[in-house]
């Protein structure tokens, strides 16, 4: 696809009238936030972790979960993946990415979607991104099920916000009914719940600690490769059997449902 025929100011406002962004994205010049709180946000937090993926994703697939403005979409299209398919639930950050991928001239497709319809997509992708998301979903765990059951060939990369300790602990298989001292250990995992706000986002339901983080995808049946940033995981797909679940499942759905930062 060839990047659009505009010029630097039709962009501009073009990008203003689409925003506010999260992502801080370089459309030919013109940048769509920044005055970002976080700096030159993803690309500050991509940087660190950016070798974690292979740089060559010639006749990969690739799905992009809570893709936002499509920043993490776009990078990969640059690596050269076969094609890139970026889910959100959100209007307006789809409708930033679509325009984002317009001007800089990426073939992707970008579809309105909740994080726990990924099973409707009927296929399975090479590289899974879910960066971002977590933490905004009522139900984190059943969506990392599904992610693991119905959508990842091989590789996902994840991230979330994480609080508490940095400590993970080993944990043994089972303990005893009157044993409960190891709850009280940082490094055991936690998933802090937010009832009401957090940084001003009544969408922040949780924020797990690095311990939660590593058990809750090995309990959806990934297998940890890396961690290369703080709150950064880089995760095979093991073959396990199916989550124990009895009948349909109907989660809530709201307006972060499948939508990211």
């Amino acid at each position: 696809m060839n990047e659009m025929t505009l010029s630097a100011e039709d962009i501009r406002r073009k990008a203003e009238a689409l925003g506010p962004w999260f992502h801080n994205l370089d459309l030919r010049g013109v940048r769509t936030a920044p005055e970002h709180f976080l700096g030159d946000y993803p690309n500050v937090k991509f940087r660190n972790f950016a070798d974690a993926i292979p740089k060559d994703l010639t006749g990969k697939t690739v799905l992009d979960i809570g893709c936002n403005g499509g920043f993490y979409s776009i990078e990969m299209k640059r690596r050269g993946a076969e094609r890139v398919l970026g889910i959100d639930f959100d209007d307006d950050y789809l409708a930033q990415a679509r325009f984002a991928a317009e001007v800089l001239g990426c073939d992707i497709e970008f579809e309105k979607l909740s994080v726990y319809d990924v099973a409707s997509l009927g296929e399975r992708f090479d590289v899974v991104i879910f960066m971002g998301v977590l933490y905004h979903l009522r139900h984190p765990l059943l969506a990392l099920d599904l992610i693991h059951e119905h959508v990842t060939r091989d590789l996902m990369l994840f991230q979330s916000m994480q609080r508490g300790s940095n400590q993970v602990d080993p944990v043994q298989a089972d303990y005893d009914f009157f044993q409960a001292d190891h709850f009280d250990s940082p490094g055991y995992p936690k998933l802090h719940f937010i009832e009401h706000e957090y940084s001003h986002d009544p969408t922040n339901w949780w924020a797990p600690n690095a311990a939660a983080t590593e058990a809750m995808l090995r309990s959806a049946g990934f297998e940890i490769v890396s961690h290369p940033e703080e709150e950064v995981y880089l995760c095979r797909h093991r073959d396990v059997e199916p989550p124990p679940w009895s009948g349909p499942v109907y989660p809530v759905k709201g307006p972060a449902e499948g939508a990211s930062k």
